[in-house]
């Protein structure tokens, strides 16, 4: 199923539906950036705003982009701070959107949806204000190779989205290649089980001065 499209129908019961994915990254992406300063932040994939209340908390601006109108609109409906202001837009074209640069760029669960990081690797360095940060939180290619995916229910039937494994290496060179340097990557578990596959990895990159 097209990834707009798809993500327009699972808006409705996003939020509700019981997804360890999404409420593990939720928690890594606040370790990850709980030490990390920031007062202007670009959150890609912002979705129905599950992360963009407490990045607003913390910076004195947000960007807030997502692909899907639907999942926008139940943002909006969740975060009502003058700081925040929501974009809807494709990244794999030009990041037109894009008005400044910025202290922090976050991306959460997209780029299994991503067929080629070069492109939004270079658009979110561009983003970034020298020594800002890259955080990436992705369902973990281990996951991947096991089977998972994104999905959801509906009447019809479960319905899969289109998605694209992308190897550890995958990020760090192609984040290397357009100068964002490690800082910390992390692995998360379910119910903190590491005798079990991980579910959630993540990245912090650093752009270099």
């Amino acid at each position: 199923m097209d990834i707009q499209e798809a993500y327009n129908q699972w808006a409705a019961q996003y939020d509700s539906n019981q997804n360890r994915t999404r409420d593990l990254e939720a928690v890594a992406l606040r370790e990850a950036l709980v030490s990390v300063r920031f007062d202007s932040c670009l959150e890609i994939g912002c979705g129905t705003g599950k992360n963009t209340v407490w990045l607003a908390s913390k910076a004195q601006q947000v960007t807030a982009v997502d692909f899907s109108e639907e999942m926008l609109a139940k943002a909006k409906e969740k975060v009502s701070s003058e700081r925040v202001r929501f974009v809807q837009a494709d990244i794999t074209g030009g990041w037109t959107f894009v008005e400044q640069q910025y202290d922090l760029v976050t991306f959460s669960l997209v780029l299994e949806h991503i067929e080629q990081l070069d492109h939004v690797f270079v658009e979110a360095a561009n983003a970034l204000k020298p020594g800002g940060h890259v955080y990436l939180g992705e369902l973990h290619p281990f996951k991947q190779y096991a089977g998972t995916k994104a999905r959801f229910e509906t009447e019809a039937g479960r319905q899969e989205l289109i998605c694209y494994t992308h190897h550890i290496s995958d990020f760090l060179q192609s984040a290397r290649k357009h100068g964002l340097t490690l800082v910390e990557l992390k692995e998360y578990f379910d119910d903190g089980d590491r005798s079990q596959l991980p579910r959630i990895l993540t990245f912090l990159l650093r752009k270099e001065v």
